[in-house]
């Protein structure tokens, strides 16, 4: 099986400190099962990731089912992009640049 690379932008990223921080401030630990649980879909993105349905245009997403979170990327070529890792309970609105 062909794994893809792995590519996770700036603002995705600090969407998974600022979750881990939030978790871990609520209760010590819950912010490593979050990132935890995060690797374990990163990992089966990067092995299928065309399984994963499009929602807008070329993005995909998936909706992690413990915590409030879907990740949002896109195939390209070898390489899987990860564009955000959103948190449900923010502004839908700020979907929209995956949108347009």
């Amino acid at each position: 099986m062909r794994l893809y690379d792995l590519i996770i932008k700036e603002e995705a990223k600090f969407e998974i400190i600022e979750a881990y921080n939030w978790y871990e401030s609520k209760q010590e630990g819950l912010g490593e099962r979050f990132v935890l649980d995060l690797d374990d879909y990163f990992e089966r993105i990067r092995s299928t990731p065309e399984i994963f349905p499009r929602r807008y245009r070329e993005y995909r997403q998936v909706v992690m089912k413990r915590f409030p979170f879907v990740i949002v990327f896109e195939i390209e070529e070898k390489e899987v992009v990860v564009y955000a890792v959103f948190n449900t309970y923010q502004d839908p609105n700020k979907l929209q640049k995956y949108i347009e």
